[in-house]
């Protein structure tokens, strides 16, 4: 039995409101240091979205980020050894928030030296054993080294001098940068979940190449223009828009399967019509405009579709313009980095190649899968159904996004 498109929107609805780990869950845990070595210690800086605090057992005051109780669980998870022992902290450290949902916390360490320095990072591992911690040191003389936390490696001896480095610090190598790209796509739920509701209803090997290929090209370009400093969004309006194009794929699959009713394209357009109206009133972080041509391009879209027997172009234009979008949603973690010049194009080039080797990962999983329902009578309806639910993942993300 087929699903009709009001019983799809129902559902989409459904899985928005009712709790659920993976929505809540946006996978992607990323906390930065930076660390200015000086003579008898260093300068330190730390900065954690606000978001990821409130996964620590404070209570509603990790909303705000400068309580001394979470002040004290940063400086006590952050921390810098001499030959095994502790650097002390030289005063309390100093908290503000920023206006784009970034607690920061700096401080002074003093140490007996600046040689056998080892960073140690277990900040959020306690509740979140995924969580990444970027640390940036910066040496005396000038040499910028960073590297990748875990809780799999969560300390680091740096290297201050010369006879000491490695060429191609670890932290820092190609390899390093593709399993961070793969770590990341694979923690990625929403972009994963966007590539699922993107290769549903291909009916082809060649259609799921082309649909992936036009997604990788568009992120890599935007990936590459954030990383690079040529384009800086607005990170939290990106965050929105990727949840924005879930919702608008798994609306056009579940659209398609029932008949092309008219009542999803009308929903969309008139459910991103009512936000634009509550963004003119200061409700959200997406602009007015922004909704409205958000508004005007489903209903573009929808009636394009409405004209053609075969979609499968016009999903891949789709898939592309969305992938402009997800590409500055990756950027985000190496544009937080601030790595010096000379390693930017190593460190895109080695995330990016592991985002597209994750990211193929599971399409070579997913797709086999996907073939052998579709030989059921009852791939319609899971189908259909699973674009409800991926839907609904969509507008929570979306909804959450814009308002909270």
């Amino acid at each position: 039995m087929r699903c009709s498109a009001p019983l799809a929107i129902l559902l989409a609805v459904l899985g928005w409101v009712v709790p659920s780990q993976l929505a809540r869950a946006h996978g992607r845990s990323h906390s930065y240091s930076s660390w200015e070595i000086e003579s008898g210690g260093a300068q330190v800086r730390v900065r954690i979205p606000l978001l990821e605090l409130t996964r620590l057992p404070f209570g509603p005051s990790a909303r705000g980020g400068t309580t001394p109780a979470l002040a004290r669980y940063v400086t006590e998870h952050v921390r810098m050894f001499v030959s095994g022992e502790v650097c002390p902290l030289a005063g309390p450290a100093r908290t503000r928030t920023t206006p784009d949902g970034w607690a920061v916390y700096a401080w002074s360490v003093v140490c007996t030296t600046d040689r056998n320095l080892t960073i140690q990072s277990g900040l959020l591992l306690d509740v979140l054993a995924s969580h990444l911690h970027f640390a940036r040191v910066a040496l005396p003389d000038g040499t910028v080294l960073e590297r990748v936390l875990s809780e799999t490696s969560p300390s680091w001896e740096v290297e201050t001098t010369g006879a000491e480095r490695s060429p191609s610090p670890p932290g820092a190598s190609l390899p390093g940068y593709l399993m961070l790209g793969i770590q990341h796509i694979l923690s990625g739920w929403d972009h994963l979940v966007f590539v699922l509701a993107l290769i549903f209803l291909a009916s082809t090997l060649a259609e799921v190449a082309t649909l992936v290929t036009g997604f990788t090209v568009a992120h890599s370009v935007t990936l590459g223009l954030a990383v690079l400093g040529v384009v800086r969004p607005e990170g939290v309006a990106v965050e929105a828009l990727i949840g924005f194009s879930i919702v608008l794929v798994a609306a056009e699959n579940i659209w398609l399967l029932a008949g092309r009713d008219r009542v999803i394209p009308i929903a969309t357009t008139a459910a991103l019509a009512g936000m634009a109206l509550l963004a003119g009133f200061g409700v959200g972080i997406l602009r007015p405009l922004t909704l409205i041509g958000l508004a005007l391009f489903s209903f573009c879209h929808f009636a394009l579709l409405d004209r053609v027997d075969r979609p499968a172009r016009l999903r891949i234009a789709v898939a592309f313009a969305f992938g402009l979008v997800h590409g500055f949603g990756f950027a985000g973690v190496l544009a937080e980095m601030d790595l010096p010049r000379g390693r930017l194009v190593p460190a895109l080039f080695g995330f990016n190649l592991g985002v597209e080797v994750g990211q193929i990962a599971v399409v070579v999983l997913i797709w086999p899968l996907l073939r052998l329902l579709s030989r059921t009578r009852a791939m319609a309806t899971i189908a259909e159904l699973s674009s409800a639910g991926i839907a609904g993942l969509g507008l929570f993300w979306f909804i959450t996004r814009t308002f909270g």
